[in-house]
């Protein structure tokens, strides 16, 4: 099974960084600079795992998921953000998501977080 991850921030340098480290661990990347351009790009590409950053203009990241989720409810999404609270973790939970960075992220955890979900994944689609 190909490992294909969506990743939707705002600030370029944030995708370019994560487009690096995903692509180093055999991931197939698409990214979006926003919600509306990552609902544009899942009509034509077709991924279960995704990360969006939370403050996104537009459509917030909260939106972007709960959308997502509607139409693709085995995805497994992660949101990550530079404000944290235990409201908008709630927030979070509520919306669909599967876990919550806080920027700066630590590299490898998050990478731990998409690999074992990608795992999830293919015991999923095995079934």
């Amino acid at each position: 099974m190909k490992k294909k991850i969506l990743i939707v921030d705002d600030e370029l340098a944030i995708l370019k960084l994560l487009t690096k480290v995903f692509t180093q661990f055999d991931y197939e990347v698409k990214t979006a600079l926003n919600g509306e351009e990552a609902l544009e790009i899942l009509k034509s590409y077709s991924s279960n795992l995704m990360l969006f950053d939370l403050k996104l203009p537009g459509i917030s990241g909260i939106e972007l998921c709960k959308k997502v989720k509607s139409q693709y409810p085995l995805t497994i999404i992660f949101a990550m953000t530079g404000y944290s609270s235990l409201f908008q973790l709630a927030t979070c939970r509520d919306a669909g998501f599967e876990d919550y960075f806080k920027k700066p992220v630590e590299i490898k955890m998050l990478l731990d977080s998409v690999e074992n979900a990608q795992k999830k994944i293919e015991r999923w689609v095995k079934k």
